[in-house]
């Protein structure tokens, strides 16, 4: 029985990842930015005017890949991924609501950073960042490709929050990458890179 249970969740979890990819990967197909703007609306209280959060503890959204905003709402949406305030506003979205949000969101510039990083966090963090290899998946400058988010510029307190949820293994992300990168991190490695990461400029 407990066998069976570990298969049906494995298929489950498999069924969802597919799921996830296959409709971040369409996010761009049929997309409307402006029923994206309309549909915003209610998101920038939360997340700032046209994305920019000036929350340190809520992302910004804007030049966030649109794969990576359709993904991260259809696991809000699916209970992947859970939150007080956003698992209820994703669970009545269609597919076309998440692509048309991923699609507005992702056209709006990221403005610079207010965080200034500490000269020593600037100097030590790009050496854990390279052992973590966290160029390979954000890319060069950490501005995210398709399915993975953007980093740079990220509000600090959030960044800090969601690698301790990685490591605590309270998060979870599609492929595992995060949560098995982020074992490897002390407290202070975490406010090194949060510090360092949420100064960078996305241009």
């Amino acid at each position: 029985m407990k066998c069976n249970r570990r298969a049906k969740r494995r298929a489950t979890a498999t069924f969802a990842v597919a799921f996830a990819l296959m409709l971040c990967a369409n996010a761009g197909l049929g997309a409307d930015v402006d029923a994206g703007r309309q549909k915003a609306e209610v998101c920038v209280a939360c997340h700032g005017n046209a994305g920019n959060s000036t929350n340190p503890a809520v992302p910004s959204l804007s030049g966030q890949p649109a794969q990576f905003i359709s993904t991260e709402l259809f696991q809000f949406r699916e209970g992947n991924r859970k939150d007080p305030q956003m698992t209820p506003m994703a669970m009545n979205l269609s597919n076309a609501d998440m692509n048309d949000l991923a699609a507005y969101f992702s056209a709006q510039k990221a403005q610079p950073p207010t965080h200034k990083t500490d000269p020593a966090n600037a100097a030590a963090a790009p050496k854990i960042a390279e052992q973590l290899n966290c160029v390979q998946c954000h890319g060069p400058a950490l501005l995210g490709v398709q399915h993975i988010p953007r980093l740079a510029g990220q509000q600090f307190e959030y960044l800090k929050a969601q690698l301790r949820a990685f490591k605590a293994q309270t998060r979870a992300d599609l492929d595992g990458n995060m949560t098995s990168a982020a074992q490897a991190l002390t407290d202070n490695d975490i406010d090194v890179l949060a510090d360092y990461i949420s100064g960078l400029t996305a241009p």
